[in-house]
């Protein structure tokens, strides 16, 4: 144990969630190519969940032309939704706002009652150790009922996230497909998942 006097001391990183609005920023361009990749596996008349995240967000563009009905709990997909053959059902609940999510008990109970041909899920970082994880308990606990409630759950996480690990896991490595920009031997050998062209 470390005992400090005075000062100040600077969070690791990896303890708390990036707010939405710096997260845009960061791998930009592989971000876009997960999330035209993740919109490609939709099909017409299927009902997808939409996590909060913004690799999540950038799928809609590339959905537009689909008649589909998309469940969310990310608050930004309204203002990114301009299509007349997409319905779309926003999830009560509690707003994050730092996350553009909503999440907490109302959530939860509602998701238990839904069903999902396919769930598209963000995270913070996955690893052998923890999974597919994040900082926040509410976003871990509506992440793993997701996972159950779907037929098929993908993860978009860019190469960042490989290994690495925040307080929170949602559910194991292996009980979902990752869409990424970059193989490694952690996803080689222990996940399932598809690289993004």
């Amino acid at each position: 144990i470390q005992m400090l006097r005075g000062g100040g001391v600077k969070l690791k990183s990896s303890s708390y969630d990036i707010p939405v609005v710096e997260k845009k920023e960061i791998y930009k361009e592989e971000k876009e190519r997960i999330a035209r990749f993740a919109a490609s596996l939709v099909r017409n008349h299927e009902v997808i969940y939409i996590d909060s995240g913004t690799t999540c967000l950038q799928m809609i563009k590339y959905l537009k032309d689909k008649t589909i009905t998309i469940i969310t709990s990310n608050i930004q997909v309204i203002n990114e939704l301009d299509s007349p053959t997409i319905k779309c059902i926003v999830l009560g609940g509690e707003v994050n706002k730092a996350l553009d999510s909503i999440s907490g008990p109302l959530t939860e109970a509602a998701l238990k009652n839904l069903y999902f041909d396919k769930a598209f899920l963000g995270t913070s970082g996955f690893s052998l150790e923890n999974g597919i994880n994040t900082p926040d308990f509410r976003e871990a606990s509506k992440k793993a009922i997701i996972k159950q409630k779907s037929k098929e759950c993908y993860v978009l996480a860019d190469h960042s996230k490989c290994g690495k690990n925040t307080l929170c896991k949602a559910f194991e490595l292996d009980e979902c497909i990752i869409i990424t920009d970059k193989s490694s031997p952690l996803l080689e050998n222990y996940a399932k998942y598809y690289i993004a062209d």
